[in-house]
């Protein structure tokens, strides 16, 4: 008599979490500021101050943006607040630094609006490879937000997972 294969996983109360599900395909776009230094060295205000009056912000209309520096000149930090209030009518969100600098600040946005009631009392598995940048922050706010609600939390596969927290009894 042959024994019919059960999907133990599939029929358990384990709940997935891949945070790669809230990755979004928005640009996201990197504006140097050594653009408008003078011999990559030199921030002139008043040239400074026109070169971004004259620049078409539009272009980067819901995306999202991070202001950096190539040159190793020394910027004053009024410089990129200056960038960043013409950015400011256009973009989703911004950041100074690099890339994986914004995409930690866009994580910890989507980190925060979860909702985490629907959590409550099951046991999490939080899902571990991906094909897109997930930051490490993202990874560690969210077991803080479901340690509090969770019964469990591992991470990994559901074949070969690594327990991190369990609610005493």
């Amino acid at each position: 008599m042959a024994r019919s294969i059960v999907n133990r996983v599939a029929n358990s109360p384990l709940v997935t979490i891949d945070l790669e599900d809230y990755y979004n395909d928005i640009p996201r776009v990197q504006i140097d500021m050594a653009e408008w230094l003078e011999e990559g060295l030199i921030l002139r205000e008043q040239s400074f101050r026109e070169a971004l009056k004259q620049k078409d912000w539009s272009v980067f209309q819901n995306s999202y943006v991070a202001i950096f520096c190539s040159s190793e000149a020394i910027v004053p930090a009024w410089a990129s607040m200056l960038v960043a209030s013409y950015l400011a009518p256009f973009v989703l969100k911004m950041s100074f630094g690099s890339i994986a600098t914004l995409d930690t600040a866009i994580f910890q946005d989507i980190v925060q609006s979860i909702d985490y009631s629907v959590y409550r009392d099951k046991p999490i598995i939080i899902k571990g490879c991906s094909n897109k940048p997930i930051p490490q922050t993202a990874f560690v706010h969210l077991i803080a937000n479901l340690k509090p609600v969770a019964k469990s939390v591992m991470y990994g596969e559901a074949c070969s997972s690594v327990p991190l927290f369990k609610k005493k009894k």
